[in-house]
């Protein structure tokens, strides 16, 4: 016999309840702060889990995004976007009117998480270079001298903190070369440029320390000095980057500690500072005392123009560390960083590094070292940049052509990332729901925020992408935001209107 005060009668006389019962049902779901996943991705991944273990059955209706987003503390266009990459990929259904169900599906018929939940054909959220683009023949040709090599039992041994030798000694001489180097500086190996700011945080930023970083910055930055416990003070980033006047006013007013920036195509803005603003910046950290910390990963991927000097090369005062790293130009799996600075600075940083995980893996290091001698690296490199500049140009190409009127973005001669900002009343995290269904991804601005500002921002990683899905992403986006536009302004120009007094 059916229970007469069973779900239906609930959510016919008791809506609120019923909402209470439905959100019981639901399993817990954690979101990882640290993880480049997209906390959208993540609540889809767990929702389409629970789902093939059977925690959640055939037509068993969801929460609604309203009341799931207010359990977990996120953005109901979060939510929203959840919801979208599961009815994509089949999991569930949305009735209107009535809410989104766990799909009906046939016998056995049922696919896994792994199959339907995929990444999207355009990928923007992720930047890091082509994977099809990797001279793979020269790389297996390489790794194999190195591990036939008299050196091969030595290299498989633990090693020092500070890196692999040769490749240091390498790097090193190279940084001299270049003007980087300085007679006093020494060299840390690390895991890619992310450890090289955790090494930092560790040692540098501790609860009193008062750290100036951009806004919006890499939301890795973010992270890593977030949990370092210190204080965060945010410079808007411009077109010529750090805003150099609102910067001095922190440092005669906090103090800090430290200076973090990327001056040569800013992720996530793309924007790189003129050497006139290298220069003040340099001089402006030299009489603070800060520390000035230089991310240079992007440098060598300039398109158009000259080069221009880094910060350390300009900085007479030796307070000036240079982080550096192979992953945006060649093998980023291989996880290989490091950061020039003076002795001192590097000794303290070698030591947080050994506690840390003892030393990088020295396969890696002895096969990126036999990769930048032989000249396939440059020769790597070069093909890149006119790769890169033709994703530029399909990106800034497809930004005039296809996004709403109102919409600006940045324009940089290099890199792998432009900035673009939406008009009101669009939201970054209201075209990513709408897009999503089409295989495009994106971050939204506020990822990239403290204060999760930018809400009509979002950064596009073109990197990793063809010119033609590149095209077509900002398509996708540019016409999600036009039909937002014109729902907003139909809407709009229903309402009725005011009474005459």
């Amino acid at each position: 016999m059916r229970n007469p005060w069973g779900k239906d009668w609930l959510a016919r006389y008791h809506p609120i309840w019923y909402a209470l019962v439905l959100l019981l049902d639901f399993p817990q779901i954690a979101i990882d702060q640290s993880s480049d996943l997209p906390a959208y991705r993540q609540i889809a991944n767990a929702v389409a889990s629970a789902i093939d273990k059977g925690m959640l059955h055939r037509g068993q209706r969801l929460p609604a995004t309203r009341e799931l987003a207010a359990q977990l503390g996120m953005n109901r266009a979060t939510i929203s976007a959840a919801y979208a990459l599961l009815e994509e990929s089949g999991f569930i259904q949305g009735h209107v009117g009535r809410g989104s169900f766990v799909s009906e599906w046939p016998g056995s018929a049922q696919p896994s998480r792994a199959q339907s939940v995929e990444s999207p054909s355009v990928n923007f959220a992720t930047s890091r270079p082509a994977g099809d683009a990797f001279p793979l023949a020269s790389f297996r040709r390489l790794s194999r001298a190195v591990i036939e090599g008299e050196d091969a039992a030595e290299i498989l041994q633990l090693g020092s903190p500070y890196g692999y030798t040769p490749l240091r000694r390498y790097l090193l001489e190279k940084a001299r070369a270049d003007g980087i180097g300085r007679a006093g500086d020494d060299i840390l190996i690390t895991n890619g440029c992310q450890q090289a700011l955790d090494l930092v945080a560790r040692r540098f930023a501790t609860a009193n320390t008062k750290v100036i970083c951009e806004d919006p910055v890499y939301h890795g930055v973010l992270r890593v000095f977030a949990r370092s416990g210190c204080q965060l003070l945010p410079v808007q980033v411009s077109s010529n980057g750090l805003d150099l006047d609102l910067l001095e006013g922190l440092l005669v007013q906090h103090r800090p500690g430290l200076i973090v920036v990327t001056p040569s195509f800013q992720n996530p803005t793309g924007a790189t500072m003129d050497l006139d603003a290298r220069q003040r910046l340099v001089e402006l950290a030299s009489a603070s005392g800060a520390l000035l910390v230089e991310s240079d990963i992007y440098s060598e991927l300039r398109y158009e123009g000259s080069p221009l000097p880094t910060l350390k090369e300009l900085d007479g005062s030796g307070r000036t560390l240079l982080l550096g790293s192979y992953s945006k130009v060649s093998f980023p799996g291989l996880r290989v960083g490091w950061a020039i600075g003076p002795r001192e600075t590097i000794s303290q940083l070698a030591e947080e590094k050994q506690i840390s995980d003892l030393h990088s893996d020295q396969l890696s290091q002895a096969v990126s070292l036999r990769f930048a001698q032989s000249g396939e690296l440059e020769r790597h490199i070069e093909r890149t940049r006119e790769t890169g500049r033709q994703r530029l140009t399909a990106a800034l190409e497809s930004c005039e052509a296809h996004l709403p009127e109102g919409s600006t973005w940045t324009r940089p001669r290099g890199g792998m990332s432009l900035w673009i900002t939406l008009p009101a009343p669009l939201s970054a995290e209201g075209v990513l729901a709408a897009v999503r269904p089409q295989g495009v991804d994106f971050l939204p601005g506020r990822q990239f925020s403290l204060s999760q500002a930018y809400l009509r921002s979002l950064r596009i990683s073109f990197g990793g992408l063809s010119p033609e899905k590149i095209r077509y992403g900002v398509r996708m986006i540019g016409e999600a935001g036009n039909r937002q536009l014109a729902t907003s302004v139909d809407s709009w120009e229903s309402e009725p209107a005011a009474a005459l007094v």
